[in-house]
């Protein structure tokens, strides 16, 4: 069981920002990562439909034989993940805005969360917000076409540096000391925000958290890979491969069709 693939699956490229951590966290390890590009975003469907994509793309990565499956994406966690793990035995890994730590750090009181409607508006969120966010105020931004311009590639334009500046300075004015990126998109904005934000705001996303719990996860299942050798990652998308490929090599992604 030890060398069979780890599943990574999103709605889009934002996911291999995680990814990223985890190969770097479990090296040793295979992954197959999915993009489910043709049905990007999920923060513009319907609850009932994430749920329908995620159980289609988890059936495909069990026949894949993974040994457990990571939801790289918040609104498909905060949307899926529990009918996910009702309907099969494999383990899963989700992901949750890291609300936790911000709120548990900052000076100010005060923490701006970026994040998709999807997620903004599910119960997950609002079960987290409100076990760690007593005496912290939150203010909560949708990031409106964030991963639709990320994922078309505008990822250093100055259409993006303006739409970030527009959703995080009333923040800024209001006193948030934090932000939390609650989408694994956003983290390929760090370097974008890092320009614009005063030095003072900390920028706080899940991914190192998440790989950790993966890794907790393999070892109370004793299920970690038993090769020394560094592992394979085979990428796939359902959509058109292009947004991958500033990430990926050409040689390396794969069109996939999961109806």
């Amino acid at each position: 069981m030890g060398n069979r693939p780890i599943g990574v699956f999103d709605s889009g490229v934002g996911g291999l920002s995680l990814l990223r951590e985890l190969r770097s966290l479990l090296p040793n390890e295979n992954f197959i990562y999915i993009s489910d590009n043709a049905f990007a975003p999920y923060g513009a469907l319907s609850p009932d439909d994430i749920r329908k994509r995620s159980q289609a793309l988890t059936h495909w990565l069990s026949e894949q034989s993974c040994k457990l499956i990571v939801v790289a994406c918040n609104t498909a966690t905060t949307n899926a993940i529990e009918s996910l793990r009702k309907t099969y035995q494999i383990p899963f890994v989700g992901i949750e805005p890291a609300i936790k730590p911000a709120a548990l750090q900052t000076k100010t009181g005060v923490v701006g969360i970026l994040a998709t409607k999807g997620t903004l508006s599910s119960g997950l969120f609002h079960e987290t917000s409100a076990a760690y966010g007593q005496g912290v105020r939150i203010l909560e931004k949708e990031g409106k076409h964030l991963v639709e311009m990320i994922e078309s590639g505008m990822l250093q334009s100055e259409e993006m540096k303006q739409l970030l500046q527009s959703y995080t300075q009333p923040m800024i004015e209001q006193g948030a000391d934090h932000l939390v990126l609650g989408c694994t998109h956003y983290p390929f904005l760090t370097p974008i925000l890092t320009r614009i934000l005063p030095q003072h705001v900390k920028i706080v996303d899940c991914n190192g958290a998440v790989a950790k719990q993966v890794e907790r996860v393999l070892n109370k299942k004793d299920s970690g890979c038993e090769s020394q050798h560094m592992g394979n990652t085979n990428y796939f998308c359902t959509g058109d491969s292009q947004t991958m490929l500033q990430f990926v090599s050409p040689d390396d992604v794969n069109v996939l069709s999961i109806p």
